[in-house]
């Protein structure tokens, strides 16, 4: 058992059931043994490896998708350039090369990344230089705002509902008779959460996460007050249900209560909640669309030959890796925010509901 696991069994002893999203919370952020509190979790020596290490190409394609916005929506300056969980600063570094070709971008924008790991944040600094770090999206300025969120959502807490008989249950962290950890369910207290929750077969799981959808109307409020773009990008789907809370550690999946602390809990991001918000606080939001297909639609095949023909030995492997159906391009999922009134980012195209809005 991990020094985690025996404060988080201690707690249950004494307060009761743990939901999933508190335990997800402690395990990943936990000021002494939490996942991201200790440890880099990137790149081989890591647990995961990220699109931005896989290669420079794909914060090439982010970064010029966010240039060719900001020149769409007239240039402002200052603005804010923004990521949400920027990891090893490798995605924004690669987004900041890019942008210098922009002629004015990279001297208008004021780099803000939102990370809640110190040690992360060391990391960051050490690899951009001094840069603003914010504990929230809510602190983000008042401004004009460009911002990517690449596997950030999948890692925000969630909770998880099952259907017994014709009513509901919450799996919580629960204690097995030897003291250690099990899932288990509980008596759903609220009745307007349970009348929200949708109409499922006995046995089904419902699962969401209540910070995602205040964090993408954060997001989106700043851009529809001043303008800007947001992209976002993470594995997931569009209306999805079912079990998808997961482990990973030492690239390998586990099951998510065998060490607390020791691995990476996250779960299926579902996109719909996201640009629905994004709506409703006064933005415009595109179609989900996979990430092979939007990094095809930038050009990263061409950016991908031309590096190969250069004598970048990987460059071809990594365009597979980055869109291939059997790699991360099916996998992975990308959306758009952006003001109401500006053309659609390039890569995209806009909901339905948007169509008539343009």
């Amino acid at each position: 058992m991990t020094p985690l696991a025996r404060l988080i069994a201690a707690r249950i002893r004494l307060s009761g059931p743990m939901p999933l999203d508190e335990y997800m919370r402690l395990c990943l952020l936990h000021p002494e043994h939490g996942y991201y509190a200790t440890r880099d979790p990137f790149g081989a020596a890591g647990d995961f490896t990220t699109a931005p290490e896989i290669s420079q190409m794909f914060g090439e394609m982010v970064g010029l998708a966010l240039a060719q916005s900001w020149l769409d929506q007239g240039s402002p300056s200052p603005f804010t350039l923004a990521e949400i969980g920027p990891g090893r600063g490798t995605l924004m570094a690669d987004i900041l090369r890019a942008i210098r070709v922009v002629p004015g971008m990279a001297r208008a924008a004021r780099v803000a990344l939102v990370e809640a790991s110190p040690h992360l944040r060391r990391v960051q600094n050490e690899k951009l230089g001094e840069i603003d770090h914010l504990d929230g999206v809510s602190q983000l300025p008042q401004a004009p705002l460009f911002l990517v969120a690449n596997e950030f959502f999948d890692a925000l807490p969630i909770r998880q509902f099952q259907r017994v008989g014709k009513g509901w249950a919450e799996r919580v962290v629960v204690l097995d008779p030897q003291g250690g950890l099990e899932l288990g369910l509980a008596p759903v207290s609220d009745e307007a959460l349970g009348s929200r929750l949708p109409s499922l077969t006995d046995g089904a799981i419902h699962e969401f996460c209540p910070d995602a959808v205040p964090i993408a109307a954060q997001v989106a409020g700043r851009i529809a007050a001043h303008g800007g773009c947001a992209i976002v990008i993470d594995y997931g789907g569009w209306n999805g249900q079912g079990d998808t809370f997961q482990a990973l550690r030492r690239h390998s999946p586990e099951g998510p209560l065998a060490n607390p602390g020791e691995a990476d809990l996250t779960a299926h991001v579902d996109f719909a909640p996201l640009a629905m918000a994004a709506r409703a606080a006064g933005a415009r939001a595109s179609r989900m669309v996979t990430q092979g297909e939007w990094l095809l639609r930038l050009g990263i095949r061409e950016r991908a030959e031309r590096l190969a023909q250069a004598g970048d030995a990987g460059a071809m492997a990594a365009l597979h890796r980055l869109t291939a159906p059997g790699e991360m391009g099916h996998l992975f999922k990308v959306l758009a925010l952006w003001a109401r009134h500006a053309p659609v980012p390039a890569g995209f195209e806009p909901l339905d509901e948007d169509a008539d809005d343009a």
